[in-house]
């Protein structure tokens, strides 16, 4: 096996990433909804430092490459597809200006040999931040401005014949619809059965599910989760309880340290905290093991 994934913290063996170059270096903040400290040349050279740790934990990493195609948004490859043991589904952006991404990502399957289960179409919308593993048979997915009702249906229809059952769970409109606001911007697997959450915004029923199913819940500190806009809780899973982080948040660090977990972290002021993404969005785990 080269590919599969229906758990978000197994080792990763395998991952989908895109370098970014000149599409993000020209970007216009006010285009792509980039807040202040957004630096397009400091944000490729922080990808850089980013890119080295996920090498240097043994993943081998499928590259996409910044052609100039203008796509600034391409570099969070998280979003235009998901992975499961029997191949991907090509997912469609809830935001505009990526709706050219998920072919992106078909084309980089195609040549990798990797089966393409099936997409999502319009309609309907799923990104892959909405979606999280809750075991191997059960996927979370958080509907709301960049994931609609019609797009959860499509989904469960596709993996239906794996025996996976597909949960949607109504988020919050948080700062906007022009933000971004994923099911996974307030939750972030670490560990089998152990995750980080913001619980403010936790959808209720997301929360009881989590807590039924003997997860532990590693609740990330207000002022931290403001001041990273969010970014503190987007945590990268490396191998079980190994994890990746955007540099500057200590209590978040300590919380998940003292529940047993290693914590690596990177500096991302130009990268992640303006662009609203952090570890986990750029990448798309292709094979975990």
């Amino acid at each position: 096996m080269t590919y599969g994934s229906q758990s978000m913290t197994p080792a990763l063996k395998r991952v989908l990433m895109r370098r970014p170059g000149d599409s993000l270096i020209s970007a216009k903040a006010e285009d792509w909804h980039y807040g202040p400290g957004f630096d397009g040349a400091k944000a490729v050279a922080q990808f850089g430092v980013f890119a080295d740790h996920v090498a240097a934990s043994g993943a081998e990493i499928i590259w996409l490459e910044d052609n100039g195609d203008g796509l600034a948004d391409a570099m969070f490859t998280h979003d235009p597809s998901l992975m499961t043991d029997k191949g991907a589904v090509i997912l469609r952006m809830g935001k505009p200006g990526r709706m050219k991404e998920p072919d992106l990502h078909e084309a980089a399957y195609q040549v990798a040999g990797i089966p393409i289960l099936g997409k999502i179409s319009a309609p309907g919308s799923v990104e892959g931040g909405d979606c999280i593993w809750v075991d191997s048979k059960t996927l979370a997915v958080g509907r709301g401005v960049r994931t609609n009702q019609a797009g959860i249906e499509q989904l469960s229809k596709i993996l239906a014949p794996l025996g996976v059952s597909v949960l949607g769970y109504d988020l919050p409109l948080g700062n906007g619809a022009e933000a971004c606001l994923h099911l996974m911007s307030v939750m972030s697997p670490l560990d089998e059965k152990l995750a980080l959450v913001f619980a403010p915004m936790l959808p209720v029923g997301f929360w009881q599910l989590l807590k039924d199913r003997g997860y532990t819940l590693v609740e990330a500190p207000r002022d931290e989760f403001d001041a990273s806009n969010g970014l503190n809780l987007n945590v990268l899973a490396l191998t079980p309880g190994n994890v990746l982080m955007v540099e500057g948040f200590p209590k978040t660090r300590a919380l998940m340290e003292q529940a047993g977990c290693k914590v690596t972290s990177f500096a991302a002021d130009a990268l992640c905290i303006p662009c609203e993404g952090g570890p986990t969005c750029l990448t798309r785990p292709v094979w975990r093991a």
